[in-house]
């Protein structure tokens, strides 16, 4: 059958309620959003009174931080109603998704209203995370049973990647399959097929790894610092690490949890790291349950300096100043960017660091062993979930290939651990990991025909260093990578993936390879962003030993790199995602075309550090200001709306916002949902450009700028700017310098310029602007701290 989704409907307004439904409108669907008539408008006939809990439900989510929503206006697409009134227009649905409270009896009395209206075919599913999924079907008419099954969404919905997709023994293999399809092509998601066990695949290992982390402390007594020091980004999990993630998530759910799998998985071998130690038993006594009681493990206060953070000593149940932990491995670490290297680094280190992460490590590799196959059949699925699930850089499997599997299990043996007999007999037929790389496509071993497999679907999800037996050139920087089908690719690896001297030097040597040797290149980063911009770390020696020359030949090198990327003879795609700042959206800016993740967070920040953007994007933004001109507006209107983007250093909190701004292109560029895929979806646009017969594009010499008359304008703007406080001496002068350069400089009419002519007008912008002094203050702040003063 060819199902579509058209419009969905929630059932539900609560934080996950609200949020899936801001999402489903994100990707471009009408939504309908019910929920329940509050009790005091019972016998009202007024919508905006029936309605009131689900409005705002609506309003709370769309004000909220992070913002649940891609753009303001998808908000438009959800139109909210109530159980009584509304229910008859989920005949209207393709998907219906059940969001209400965690009780199976008020689920039941949802679902046979659903039945009232529902049209056959359309899928039914739930959002639980504890209620078994084979229950919640019971009693309903065998169409029900064969359109339902569970999706459970991670919250925030928009950000968090997992969707668990968990059928009941009626559920149609279709309906299955559809929905992993769409949820990871259409919502962006990993969606992971689950069984239906109790928390699923990644709350049942995501809470193990926690309670387990919390008797591991209490033996080795770490403090509440110490352990989310030693478990956040340095190990490739998140800032929030243990504690923090608590708080967030909430220390009430946590514990629900936790008792959850205690209670209904009696053959757990490890039950007993489900117990509640006494010390988090008094703290939910205490209603210390995180950020939505004010307090958990963290608590912040008013104090003389402004707002502090507090943490909680378990042993007085008492708040005090966080205390910076000192692991002399931890410090070793730190510099190093691979983060395997550093995950092996840490697993040897001799000192308490090295003891937590071992015995943290020999308690989770013995817990997914045994779990294999009661919630998971395969090995990825498990690591898939807890990446997508909790934001682990990498999975608990991949871990333990890391660390060396046979290595680990002798150790852990020895160390008093078990491991599931499968690991055993894995390495017994000589298999030494859980996954391995083959022609480019990543294997996974099979438990059930002691076989390694290709993941499906892999071929989605082009991974740059798959392809590393197909190098084709690199440097202490850069790789470039045939990827196949004719196709290169390069990706670089930096601090925040910043672009110098190597990164550059390497774009100029992909192009020449891909010309000589590929129908067109690729360009993509597999870290956490595509680019952090311009190394400023060498603009600022440069600018402060005034060694002009240098710095001119620098931005010259950067200026011609985006030009030979703009105009090399084979196409060049780019796919960024996360941050895409200052260079690295001159880069984007350049592309032929741009696959960018949903997430792309990019703009022209430069503003921020005194300067104006000096590779390219200052001339590109005039460039599509003269191509935008109307005859019925005003020539300045559209002229100001490239100058404030870049004037207020604005940067696109999504791919879709970065059209708003006219950053991303309307009918070139392209938003892929699901980051995983944006890679191979750029090969594909290669492919598609050079079979339309690709040409070099002509360089632009027709570009019109306004002269004084526009500049006037510009500045009078920025004066006011100036007058009324929101903006500095500072800011103003930098102004002034980028509406010089998008006017086209000291012109006494409109004129036609080219691209080289507004390129040196930026460059000896930039220039000046290296030495001024407040500008230099501006990026050693950065450099120190990683924010601008504003002087």
């Amino acid at each position: 059958m060819k199902r579509s989704i058209k419009k969905v409907a929630v059932l539900g307004s609560g934080v996950m309620g609200s949020r899936i439904a801001c999402h489903f409108a994100g990707i471009g669907l009408p939504v309908l959003l019910l929920d329940m008539v509050p009790a005091a408008a019972a016998e009202s006939t007024k919508p905006a009174e029936r309605n009131k809990l689900v409005n705002d439900a609506l309003t709370a989510a769309i004000k909220s931080n992070p913002s649940p929503v891609f753009t303001k206006s998808v908000v438009n697409r959800i139109r909210t109603g109530n159980f009584d009134d509304n229910m008859k227009d989920i005949a209207g649905c393709d998907w219906i998704i059940e969001v209400v409270v965690e009780r199976l009896d008020i689920k039941q009395l949802i679902y046979e209203k659903v039945e009232k209206h529902r049209k056959p075919g359309t899928l039914i599913t739930s959002n639980t995370s504890g209620i078994p999924i084979h229950m919640m079907a019971e009693g309903r008419s065998e169409d029900f049973k064969k359109h339902f099954c569970g999706t459970h969404f991670f919250n925030p919905p928009r950000y968090l990647r997992l969707l668990e997709i968990i059928p009941t023994p009626f559920t149609d293999p279709e309906v299955v399959d559809f929905l992993m399809h769409y949820g990871d092509v259409h919502l962006g998601k990993t969606t992971v097929l689950c069984k239906d066990t109790p928390a699923f695949i990644a709350n049942r290992i995501g809470v193990f790894s926690i309670m387990s982390i919390f008797h591991i402390m209490d033996k080795q007594q770490l403090s509440v610092d110490e352990i989310d020091a030693l478990t956040g980004p340095i190990i490739g999990r998140p800032k929030s690490a243990t504690f923090r993630t608590a708080d967030v998530v909430g220390i009430d759910t946590l514990v629900k949890v936790a008792k959850g799998v205690a209670d209904n998985c009696p053959n757990d071998e490890a039950k007993a790291i489900f117990t509640i130690p006494a010390w988090l038993d008094t703290i939910t006594t205490n209603n210390w349950l995180g950020d939505k009681t004010g307090q958990g493990f963290f608590k912040k206060i008013k104090s003389a300096t402004g707002k502090e953070i507090l943490t909680l000593n378990l042993a007085t149940m008492e708040y005090g100043a966080r205390v910076k932990p000192k692991f002399a491995s931890l410090e070793a670490a730190k510099p190093v960017e691979d983060l395997k290297q550093r995950i092996k680094m840490l697993s040897a280190a001799p000192d308490k660091a090295g003891e937590f992460y071992r015995a943290f490590h020999y308690s989770l590799f013995s817990y997914i062993s045994f779990r294999i196959p009661e919630i998971s059949d395969e090995v990825y699925r498990v690591d898939d979930a807890m990446m997508a699930g909790f934001g682990w850089e990498i999975g608990a499997f991949e871990s333990w290939d890391t660390v060396g599997v046979a290595k680990t299990v002798e150790a852990m043996q020895a160390a008093g651990y078990s491991v599931a007999p499968w690991v055993n007999e894995m390495l017994a037929t000589g298999a030494s990991n859980f996954y391995k790389v083959e022609n480019g496509k990543r294997m996974y071993y099979d438990v059930a025909t002691k076989m390694y497999k290709a993941i499906p679907g892999g071929e989605s999800f082009l991974i740059l260093k798959n392809h590393s037996d197909n190098l084709v050139w690199k440097n202490s920087a850069c790789r470039m990578y045939d990827i196949g089908d004719g196709v290169a690719g390069l990706e670089w690896s930096t601090k925040m993936n910043s672009m110098g001297g190597e990164v550059l030097e390497g774009v100029n040597k992909a192009i020449s390879k891909a010309e000589e040797s590929f129908k067109g290149l690729v360009i993509a980063n597999e870290g956490p962003n595509f680019s952090a911009g311009a190394n400023v770390g060498m603009i600022f020696m440069l600018a402060i030993e005034q060694e002009y020359d240098e710095l001119d030949m620098a931005i010259r090198m950067f200026q011609n790199s985006m030009m030979r990327l703009r105009y090399s003879s084979v196409p060049v795609v780019t796919a960024p995602h996360g941050l895409t700042l200052g260079g690295g959206c001159e880069m984007n800016l350049h592309a032929d075309k741009v696959c960018a993740a949903a997430e792309t967070y990019i703009g022209l920040v430069e503003l921020g550090v005194g300067l104006i953007p000096g590779g390219g994007g200052t001339k590109e933004f005039a460039l599509r200001a003269s191509d935008e001109l109307h005859e019925d507006e005003p020539e300045t209107n559209t002229l100001k709306k490239r100058f404030f983007a870049i004037a207020t250093a604005k940067v696109a909190t999504s791919a879709q916002e970065a059209f708003e701004m006219g950053i991303l292109r309307p009918g070139t560029d392209e938003v892929v949902m699901n980051i995983g895929r944006r890679i191979a979806e750029a090969k594909k646009s290669v492919l598609e450009l050079h079979e339309a017969g690709y040409n070099t594009p002509v360089q632009r010499t027709d570009i019109k700028v306004l002269g004084k008359s526009g500049l006037g304008a510009m500045l009078a703007g920025i004066n006011g700017m100036w007058r009324g406080g929101y903006a500095t001496d500072h800011d103003a002068l930098v102004a002034r310098k980028l509406a010089y350069v998008m006017c086209g400089g000291d012109l006494s009419e409109q004129t036609m310029v080219s691209e080289q002519y507004l390129l040196d007008l930026e460059r000896e912008a930039f220039l000046s602007l290296c030495g001024e002094k407040k500008s230099l203050e501006r990026i050693q702040s950065v450099l120190k701290s990683g924010r601008p003063i504003r002087n």
